[in-house]
């Protein structure tokens, strides 16, 4: 059995059109439908079915599907493995991570890692917390960087750091002059906030919860930075980390659409960690970034604090 022929059986079973597969592979497309016919007799079954113009898997070709995946991607580890060891500063990380590290966390470890070892390739993913947990359990990343331990039984969560988080209130605010505030004082006032899924959503309604209230949710995005063009915007408030510009300069700066405060009534902080499946032996890379993300976070409380 050809691997580039389940690799083609595979594309196809995802939606990919039999030229198109055919193309990837360096096939004409007579050839290709050959070899897709003759996969089908070595299992046995009719994997595909034409619907319309395009092939779609059949029941068999599902089930078949979850084993191909399996196969193709020990493979594709495998090679990577023996690259690695045939030369060991080279390889592949395929991490995934939250969109709100995105700004700042990902692209510092990445840079610093890189400087050591400038000939390792990154893949990179986003998810929210859910699709986070499953990019390890489908093997399409090695490495997640979240914001909680997932708390499944076959990953392994290290903390990395604790990120503070600040109420976000617009400038014109009624307590932006303010340093410090309770976030009591805002449970009547609308919450700008992620939608459900993510990290910061549900450390959000915590801690709402904890400080006696349930937050009012004005708007439900996908991007931190939305978040914080709506509260600049006043459309209300909400709580994040602070902005890239915030933690860079160390102050907030009075020409800041945005005012981020410290809370005194509840720990307004999340922890942020490294995971990766218990069971599996990580590609040589993949550890050295680990190593490189612990040391590099190590002592660190999270981004600086605002004036």
């Amino acid at each position: 059995m050809d691997l580039q022929v389940l690799r083609s059986f595979r594309a196809v079973a995802e939606g990919a059109t039999v030229t198109e597969a055919a193309a990837a592979a360096h096939l004409t497309q007579p050839a290709l439908s050959r070899a897709l016919n003759r996969l089908e007799s070595e299992v046995g079954a009719e994997l595909l079915q034409r619907v319309g113009r395009v092939l779609r898997p059949t029941p068999a070709g599902r089930v078949f599907k979850e084993y191909v995946d399996t196969v193709l991607d020990g493979y594709d580890r495998g090679r990577r493995a023996v690259a690695e060891v045939v030369d060991p500063d080279t390889g592949v990380v395929s991490l995934a991570f939250l969109h709100t590290l995105g700004t700042w966390l990902v692209p510092r470890l990445v840079t610093g890692f890189r400087q050591r070892f400038a000939a390792v390739r990154f893949e990179l993913h986003q998810a929210d917390e859910n699709g986070l947990a499953e990019h390890l359990l489908d093997s399409t990343a090695d490495l997640i960087i979240t914001g909680k331990d997932p708390g499944h039984p076959l990953i392994t969560w290290r903390r990395l750091l604790v990120e503070p988080l600040w109420l976000a209130v617009p400038a014109r605010h009624r307590l932006a002059q303010r340093r410090r505030v309770r976030l009591a004082e805002v449970a009547a006032e609308q919450f700008i906030v992620l939608k459900p899924g993510y990290g910061l959503r549900s450390v959000t309604e915590t801690l709402c919860h904890q400080a006696g209230f349930s937050p009012l949710v004005g708007f439900e995005g996908e991007e931190v930075e939305t978040l914080r063009g709506l509260v600049a915007a006043g459309l209300g408030v909400s709580l994040m980390p602070a902005a890239p510009e915030v933690t860079a300069a160390h102050e907030t700066g009075p020409d800041l659409p945005v005012r981020y405060l410290a809370l005194t009534d509840v720990r307004a902080a999340r922890d942020i960690g490294v995971a990766r499946l218990t069971a599996r032996t990580l590609p040589p890379a993949a550890r050295r970034f680990v190593d490189h993300a612990l040391h590099a976070t190590a002592g660190t409380g999270g981004a600086p604090r605002p004036a």
